[in-house]
């Protein structure tokens, strides 16, 4: 079985925890997934299986969709509501949605974020969040991401809690840290804010209504129906130009050969190659001829 399954992710669960029962429910270890999703986080996480393996990154390099939730007036050790609170500051009147609306828009372009101690970034050998348990604290690599779209869905204020609720939702490259981008909110509107709910509506090229649940997935292998709920591993090249090879053509890729621009039907400098409009290769444009980036089949 080769391709994408777009799962969707339950919370409680991290995203190791779904891979590893699918292991179990496709009986095969070649899977991997593309883009880890926080345990208190649910939504659309796409399962490459097989050969579908070898196109990870090309479904990370799409962009993101979340909607969430910020609470505005506390803030925790993780960013989430999985923390420990650390700070509290109370909200005395609601803030205005359009002056909300408005640090949104001034949070939009490139952006530099400062990962959270509290997650899978690996500094010096360790991912940050065995410093942070261990109650130390390293300097954190900055990192540069890509905010398409900030927007405001709705707010509460909570006259009781002086705390206030705004939801909303982003578009934003892989690399984005949401609970960063929801903190950085509430300090930006000069209090200490916590992500309060997060869901990934669209990842690789999927939207959360294509996604299947775990149960759905054992479901079909049972009645073995998964082939046709499985995408192929071209969905994730599919924004890629692409060249049907002739027999000739593909007798040369099976080894590895080189193509010149004149043999192929695009100027791209990357090329999805198919025989039989089976996606076998990514061949990239570099020292004046095409040559492979990227083997998916030789068969």
């Amino acid at each position: 079985m080769d391709g994408i399954i777009p799962l969707y992710k339950e919370r409680g669960m991290t995203s190791f925890d779904c891979v590893s029962r699918l292991r179990r429910i496709l009986h095969t270890k070649k899977i991997g997934h593309s883009g880890t999703l926080d345990p208190n986080v649910d939504g659309v996480l796409p399962i490459c299986v097989g050969n579908g393996t070898k196109v990870v990154e090309y479904l990370m390099n799409s962009g993101k969709e979340y909607v969430g939730e910020v609470l505005i007036g506390q803030s925790t050790t993780t960013e989430d509501l999985d923390g420990e609170l650390v700070e509290t500051k109370a909200v005395p009147q609601a803030i205005p949605a359009a002056q909300i609306q408005a640090v949104m828009e001034q949070m939009t372009g490139q952006i530099t974020q400062i990962p959270p101690m509290y997650s899978a970034v690996k500094v010096k050998g360790k991912r940050l969040y065995e410093y942070a348990r261990a109650g130390e604290t390293v300097e954190r690599p900055q990192r540069q991401v890509t905010i398409s779209s900030f927007r405001l869905i709705s707010t509460d204020y909570d006259e009781s809690s002086q705390t206030q609720r705004a939801r909303f939702v982003v578009a934003c490259s892989k690399g984005t840290y949401v609970r960063t981008l929801a903190v950085d909110l509430a300090k930006q509107l000069g209090y200490p804010g916590v992500m309060s709910q997060l869901t990934r509506k669209k990842s690789g090229g999927f939207e959360i209504d294509q996604t299947l649940s775990l149960a759905d997935i054992q479901d079909m292998v049972s009645e073995e129906m998964m082939g046709r709920y499985i995408y192929p591993v071209d969905y994730a090249l599919k924004d890629l130009p692409h060249h049907e090879l002739s027999t000739d053509q593909w007798s040369g890729v099976q080894n590895g050969a080189w193509l010149k621009p004149s043999e192929l039907s695009t100027d791209a400098k990357q090329v999805v190659l198919t025989y039989h409009d089976d996606a076998k290769a990514i061949y990239q444009y570099r020292d004046q001829v095409y040559k492979p980036e990227k083997m998916i089949s030789t068969k």
